[in-house]
């Protein structure tokens, strides 16, 4: 009883407030803060065992000695592999790397979190959500830290890294902090009658397990192939394999600014800007258009003309692309000749095919894109147009006042999943309409063509390929984040997340 009695007065004492927030906030951030400075480069978390006997082992270059350094922390353990060549540690350092990047985030945003001090419906439990996360992610880079020298020296055959006391240090203030905080979340719970997870999952098991194939699915399918991100920073050859190729750093991505990396990414974003505005628009219109058709035979030949093109093979369209603008017996100069005009050298005049491109993608995109408008038409409920006819609306102000309304969640949801992949492009359009004609790669070149190009053609430069892979990525999540972030801000019921 006296021991519960000690923890009753610690739990209240730590719930009360001091410069308007509780005592035990105070001590997470304090705890935060104290993590956040162990963290910085200036502290050495690893130090080499014996340099001179990794020299030797490793086989490190002459050249390359010089960059080897004693101690090392997560920020530059990266540094250490790519001069030293022992392309094995690569993949664990780049993790630890990761891992330590979380932590600073989560340092970061209970940071803010703190100083904004607002508090929700169910308390402090959103702030002790982020505290936590802060603490698992360290005790996790922590524990990675000390097998890193276990996994380092099986790797090597000797001693690699000494691990720093700082580490041991760093776990032990985590772990206890970790506790800590479940402890006032427990309370925190408590007081608002809110269950954690284990009681979610007790109580909803079979909902669970029903989401268990599609966690597997996304694991295998998605996470997974995922490590491949590594050869985007390595030399790869097919002798060492993805886990021993020599570590390069960023010599992939200075590879691709200066293969003219600016020119790749405005093409690949003017085209699909244009792709996902003039289509979503003509899509919208076009739903509309066919939603107010009352015969309904020409409505249903409408929508199959308008939806048959998209299964039109994109070989199919290169042979019709070709077959109506080559220059000596294309359909479209034959026309021109015949009513006295001279030819055009469609191939080689580039001015001509952002038009064009545009073109054949609305063509064989609008169908599919107007159906899923259409469905959303048709749930509309009849009664909103009906009362709108009593009131003396016209068919123009029905479609202004209920149809565009209530399509805006459609119109949201699809226009976030699109800019998710703005950095994607139509590589089966580009590559058949186009092909290798390198006269018009000033004006068509996107990143797709570009990253078959150059790992086709040269079948060891898969990291150069990774590389802009990877560059797409993160040029596509960070634009989801900014644009959810807008939509949030002003309509937080169409976000994503």
């Amino acid at each position: 009883m006296k021991d519960n009695s000690v923890i009753s007065k610690l739990d209240s004492g730590l719930n009360k407030e001091y410069m308007g927030r509780s005592k035990d906030i105070w001590a997470g951030l304090v705890a935060s803060v104290i993590l956040f400075i162990l963290n910085m480069p200036f502290i050495s978390w690893f130090s080499l065992a014996d340099a001179q006997k990794i020299v030797n082992v490793a086989r490190i270059s002459e050249k390359n000695i010089p960059m080897i350094h004693y101690h090392y922390n997560t920020f530059d353990l990266l540094s250490f592999v790519q001069y030293s060549g022992l392309g094995i540690l690569g993949l664990y350092a780049m993790i630890l790397l990761i891992l330590m990047a979380a932590t600073l985030y989560f340092i970061v945003a209970y940071t803010v979190k703190v100083i904004r001090n607002k508090r929700s419906v169910n308390g402090k439990l959103g702030i002790l959500g982020i505290e936590k996360y802060v603490f698992i992610f360290e005790g996790l880079t922590a524990i990675a830290s000390i097998f890193y020298g276990v996994f380092a020296e099986k790797a090597v055959g000797t001693k690699v890294f000494k691990i720093s006391p700082v580490v041991y240090i760093v776990l032990v203030i985590s772990v206890i902090a970790y506790v800590f905080v479940k402890r006032m979340e427990f309370i925190e719970r408590k007081k608002y009658k809110e269950h954690g997870l284990a009681k979610e999952l007790a109580k909803n098991w079979i909902l669970f397990l029903m989401l268990v194939p599609t966690f597997v699915y996304f694991i295998i399918n998605n996470y997974m192939p995922m490590v491949g991100v590594y050869y985007a920073f390595t030399n790869f050859n097919f002798r060492d394999g993805l886990w021993s190729s020599p570590f390069t750093g960023f010599k992939n991505f200075q590879f691709l600014l200066k293969a003219d990396l600016f020119k790749l990414t405005r093409n690949t974003i003017l085209y699909n800007v244009v792709f996902i505005v003039v289509g979503n628009i003509l899509q919208v219109v076009f739903a509309i258009l066919v939603s107010q058709v009352v015969v309904k035979w020409f409505k249903k030949t409408a929508q199959t003309l308008m939806f048959m093109p998209y299964f039109v093979s994109f070989v199919i369209l290169k042979v019709l692309v070709y077959n109506m603008f080559e220059y000596e017996y294309g359909l479209v100069n034959n026309i021109v000749t015949q009513m006295g005009g001279g030819k055009i050298d469609f191939y080689n005049t580039p001015s001509y095919w952002p038009l064009l491109i545009t073109l054949f993608y609305l063509w064989k995109n609008i169908g599919y894109g107007m159906v899923v408008y259409l469905a959303t038409i048709t749930g509309i409920d009849t009664e909103l147009y009906e009362a709108a006819k009593v009131d003396g609306a016209n068919i123009f102000q029905q479609i202004y006042y209920i149809t565009l309304p209530l399509i805006k969640p459609t119109f949201i949801i699809l226009l976030l999943y699109a800019l998710g992949s703005i950095m994607k492009g139509q590589f089966e359009l580009f590559y058949q309409m186009i092909g290798n004609n390198g006269v018009l790669y000033n004006i068509t070149d996107i990143f797709d063509t570009y990253v078959y190009r150059i790992t086709m053609t040269q079948p060891l430069s898969i990291g150069l390929g990774t590389a802009a892979g990877l560059y797409q990525s993160l040029f596509g999540f960070v634009i989801v984040m900014v644009t959810n972030w807008a939509v949030k801000r002003k309509n937080p019921e169409y976000a994503l997340f």
